[in-house]
């Protein structure tokens, strides 16, 4: 059991108090500073850098190479730097290193259709975008524990870190985005009432965080470059909530690859691509060779603001985010690209704490007190339309960087490498100070499934165990953590459902394997016994969504109690967004959402009842179109549970 585990036990049963568990979890925050950077994990992989990490002080101005110069950026009197990088990743000495790193390393990559060496589509939106306890005694069988939604009702990952969502609540009052709209009901009623609403501008597709009376909604900022992507944050004022108050608006130039929130401290993990550079292609009378040259050419003339991402506050013009020396120069082992580590308190949404990588992490897994951000090891970020020799890694290596959270702030202490590709967050897993982890297959191993684990040893993030040879030939599909057991779910014509034994994390081992049809793309925990699994299977009319109630009672022997086929042309929506996943546990039900497609898409609320180990279904048409996406159940501290719909929310009789 981890420290948050025991401190959560600790506390009587009902709503789960994770500000309390949060204060007496995480270490004293320093004072805070208003506009102050200190860029994130400038990451060189995992080989090269080693050194400290310092933030400066935000400024509109460049200095020769594009940015600020070598001595820093002019400004306001510069304050003291926080340590960023305390293991191996090296920031830049000044601006003109950082900026010769991106020339050298894109002049690799560059060919005579741009950024490739052949015809080819970048894909620079989805890439920035893409998305406990130890040693037990050894007759102790590992157990499933029980899950929650989070105190705003969201059902995320880890307890004590929330997640966006459209739909958020206090219990007092709950707030929804629609359609660029801020929507504000009262449900403290016998029915919900619609109190305000209030224009969100300049976003799209925002995703709420609520923190006292403030709302933060994050989203794409609508003013972005279609060949930038742009991130844009807005917060909100529900002082009064029947007027709510846009207070705060900032544009950073980079997609978002993750956002999560501790407390009142929010944290924002970007992603920048390759620069939009002036290329030209072979055609009619430029050979490829000129091509080529024109091409590296402007490659070499490229400058930092073509490589770094920007930060815009208010009315105020776009200035550097990140400053040259807080940012890590990577080896060529990563793919070339921006990532930054921005932290922020929900209050002061303009006031930063920023670092930053010069290399491409697409993955971030945040536990209460760490970020650990990945490369996937699954290959590059290219899409072929004919030929290309891209000089992006091709696959066979994921790399890791552990990040120690200390209010807004993040502050690398260690990195590690490890053979296999990583699919995404779920993949990941921190309990008893050991990282855990489960990768597919790539060029450095067999063509199976392994699960791991890492420890930190001084900087570095270590392989303490390794199992190997699940699911040969076929591909992970869903993975849960429980303090030490791992359930994987692999897929090509069956379903493999391995349990794993990380009681001992030197040495995993396989409990057990169940093999049925079909697969589950997302797993939930239902107490110490049982576990569901929602996905796709045959039913009696063909192919659909289904789910699936497992019994983990002994976790050597995992069986299947019962399955429910919803039918051809259905398709679970929980599978790709756990955040349509509700689990009452006081009730033993479980709200899903489940789509039907036809002459138009059809959303149902799926309600099962757990009874004498089966699934008592009870189905409910809510929804149609796109808006079938947007259904949320959320349950409310008192035990009522509200079903919003694209146009609605209303309390939902169970």
């Amino acid at each position: 059991m981890t420290d948050l585990e025991r401190l959560w036990e600790d506390y009587p049963t009902g709503p789960a108090p994770v500000g309390a568990i949060l204060t007496a979890a995480a270490p004293a925050r320093g004072p805070r500073r208003r506009l102050v950077v200190r860029p994130l994990l400038t990451a060189a992989a995992v080989t090269s850098l080693a050194g400290a990490f310092v933030a400066g002080v935000l400024v509109g101005g460049s200095g020769g190479s594009g940015g600020p110069s070598a001595t820093g950026p002019a400004g306001p009197e510069r304050l003291p730097r926080h340590v960023a990088f305390q293991a191996d990743l090296e920031p830049a000495e000044s601006c003109d290193d950082l900026l010769a790193a991106y020339v050298e390393r894109g002049l690799d990559i560059v060919g005579a259709w741009g950024w490739g060496g052949g015809p080819v589509v970048y894909d620079q939106a989805d890439t920035a975008n893409r998305v406990s306890g130890e040693a037990a005694a050894a007759d102790r069988s590992p157990r499933t524990e029980r899950q929650v939604s989070s105190e705003t009702g969201t059902n995320v990952q880890e307890a004590g870190v929330d997640e966006p969502d459209t739909v958020k609540t206090d219990g007092r009052l709950m707030v929804v985005e629609r359609h660029d709209r801020l929507d504000v009901y009262d449900v403290t009623g016998s029915a919900t009432e619609k109190v305000s609403s209030v224009r969100l501008p300049g976003v799209r597709d925002a995703e709420l965080l609520l923190t006292g009376d403030t709302v933060v909604a994050v989203g794409s900022d609508r003013g972005a470059r279609p060949e930038r992507p742009g991130t844009r944050v807005l917060t909100v004022s529900l002082a009064d909530p029947t007027a709510p108050e846009v207070t705060d608006d900032v544009r950073y130039d980079a997609g978002q690859v993750s956002v999560r929130q501790h407390g009142a401290d929010v944290r924002l993990v970007l992603a920048s691509g390759l620069p939009d550079l002036d290329f030209v292609e072979p055609h009619g009378k430029r050979s490829p060779e000129e091509a080529l040259e024109h091409n590296r050419a402007a490659v070499e003339d490229s400058t930092l603001e073509d490589w770094l991402p920007t930060i815009a506050v208010g009315d105020d013009g776009p200035e550097q985010l990140l400053d040259c020396r807080d940012v890590a120069i990577p080896t060529d082992d990563l793919a070339l690209g921006t990532t930054s580590v921005v932290g922020f308190d929900a209050a002061e949404p303009g006031s930063v704490d920023a670092i930053g990588l010069a290399g491409r992490a697409d993955i971030a897994y945040e536990s209460a007190d760490h970020l650990y951000l990945a490369s996937s090891g699954a290959g590059s970020m290219w899409r072929c339309v004919d030929w290309c020799d891209v000089g992006a890694p091709a696959g066979g290596s994921s790399y890791l960087f552990d990040f120690a959270l200390d209010g807004t702030r993040a502050t690398h202490v260690a990195s590690g490498e490890v053979e296999g590709a990583i699919r995404d967050r779920w993949s990941l897993d921190e309990a008893g100070g050991v990282l855990r982890v489960a990768v597919g297959p790539t060029s450095e191993t067999g063509n199976f499934n392994s699960v791991l684990t890492l420890e930190r040893r001084g900087q570095d993030l270590v392989e303490r165990g390794r199992l190997d040879g699940l699911g040969r030939n076929e591909e992970i599909r869903s993975v849960r953590w429980f303090d030490d057991l791992a359930i994987i779910v692999t897929f090509r014509r069956v379903d493999p459902l391995y349990a794993v034994d990380l009681t001992d994390t030197t040495t995993p081992r396989l409990l057990g394997e169940l093999k049925i049809p079909g697969f589950s793309s997302y797993l939930h925990p239902l107490g110490r016994a049982r576990l569901i699994g929602v996905g796709e299977g045959p039913g009696p009319d063909g192919w659909g969504a289904q789910v699936g109630l497992f019994d983990v009672r002994d976790t050597s022997a995992v069986t299947r109690l019962d399955v429910l086929s919803y039918g051809r042309r259905t398709a679970p929506l929980a599978g790709a967004d756990p955040r349509a996943f509700t689990w009452l546990p006081d009730h033993r039900t479980v709200l899903t959402v489940v789509e039907k497609q036809g002459s138009r898409r059809v959303g149902y609320l799926s309600v099962l009842k757990l009874a004498g180990g089966a699934l008592h279904e009870r189905r409910v048409k809510v929804e149609y179109g796109d808006d079938v996406g947007r259904v949320r159940v959320v349950p409310l501290p008192d035990g009522r549970v509200v079903l919003v719909t694209g146009e609605d929310a209303q309390f939902f009789e169970l």
